[in-house]
């Protein structure tokens, strides 16, 4: 296969979340919490959950062929497909092999397998296929999904408000010259990784009858201190990356980060010296979607023809462990 010749590129995008609309009465009523008090802490206002028998790769299968519409490519023609979930259908074999099976054409050929960088997901899947493109050539898959909805403790205010189900995905290739997915920088806090985890159902702690009882299989976020550390620390990390992409603040056009609170977007963009960009947000609408909140936000915002050739574009991921990363595009 011909390796590209033009640097690699985002193609297509495309994006699907669940028909079930969950308002914040029915979400806030289990966790005592009202409709009023879910905006004022989150500024979300309702969000997408799985129907009874989905799966993230169904989710994640829907976005795909939104992308590959959109990129005007078929399913065989795909040398890689890359999801990135921190809820996978089966502990094994890795989801993307049921995305591979759904797309029905894609080839035997085709290197399918996940990355799980839980909410930074999709970034670090991005830059996996990129990788692998810009040596072997072909197209690339690549999808952010989640469905945090099976995970919820329904009577933990910190957590069930704020979650949705949903899937986001980008084809890569060769794009045009001067266009493409310039550089991706990584930051890994691994001394805070006990602040967002589900503690049971792996080798270091089993499922068994104790820890459901103790309500151990559930997600369970720390999110004070997260908010803490991100407003701290990320600001530093945005701009340690563009004095080393040689780009200025004022270049770039637009922010697609992570939707994990619209309160905290809000103190984030604030601290953050971008005064050219345009800050995209979807949380309000579609909760905090783990991997897929950034693929699901470029999307919403390329479809909406927000996004111009030329535009410089910074996406920002975040997620437990804890991670950072920072990718940097032209469109």
């Amino acid at each position: 296969m011909p390796v590209p010749s033009a640097p690699v590129a985002i193609l297509g995008t495309g994006a699907y979340v669940p028909d079930r609309v969950v308002s914040n009465t029915e979400v806030g009523a289990p966790a005592g919490v009202d409709d009023a008090w879910i905006v004022r802490k989150t500024a979300i206002r309702e969000r997408r959950w799985a129907a009874p028998g989905q799966a993230t790769s169904d989710l994640a299968t829907g976005a795909a062929r939104r992308a590959l519409d959109a990129a005007g490519i078929t399913a065989d023609q795909l040398s890689t497909i890359v999801v990135a979930t921190s809820t996978p259908d089966h502990k094994q074999p890795a989801t993307a092999v049921f995305v591979h099976r759904n797309l029905g054409g894609a080839a035997p050929g085709v290197s399918a397998f996940d990355v799980n960088a839980v909410c930074a997901g999709f970034t670090f899947a991005l830059d996996v296929a990129h990788g692998i493109i810009a040596k072997s050539g072909g197209y690339g898959l690549v999808i952010g999904a989640d469905l945090y909805s099976r995970i919820l403790d329904p009577t933990d205010k910190k957590t069930v408000i704020l979650f949705g189900d949903g899937a986001g995905a980008a084809v890569i290739g060769a794009g045009g010259t001067g266009h493409g997915i310039r550089t991706t920088a990584f930051h890994m806090y691994s001394d805070l990784s006990d602040l967002v985890i589900v503690p049971a159902g792996g080798s270091r702690l089993p499922h068994d009858p104790q820890t459901h009882a103790a309500g151990l299989q559930y997600f369970s976020m720390e999110g004070r201190t997260i908010r803490d550390f991100i407003i701290n620390t990320v600001p530093g990390l945005v701009k340690q990356f563009l004095h080393d992409c040689e780009v200025l603040p004022t270049d770039i056009d637009h922010l697609i980060p992570h939707q994990a609170n619209g309160v905290m977007l809000d103190d984030l963009w604030a601290k953050l010296d971008l005064p050219s960009a345009t800050l995209h947000r979807t949380v309000g609408a579609f909760g905090n979607v783990g991997s897929a909140s950034v693929p699901l936000t470029l999307d919403q915002a390329a479809r909406s023809g927000e996004l111009r050739e030329g535009d410089r574009v910074l996406m920002l991921g975040m997620g437990g462990g804890f991670a950072v990363s920072l990718t940097l595009i032209d469109w």
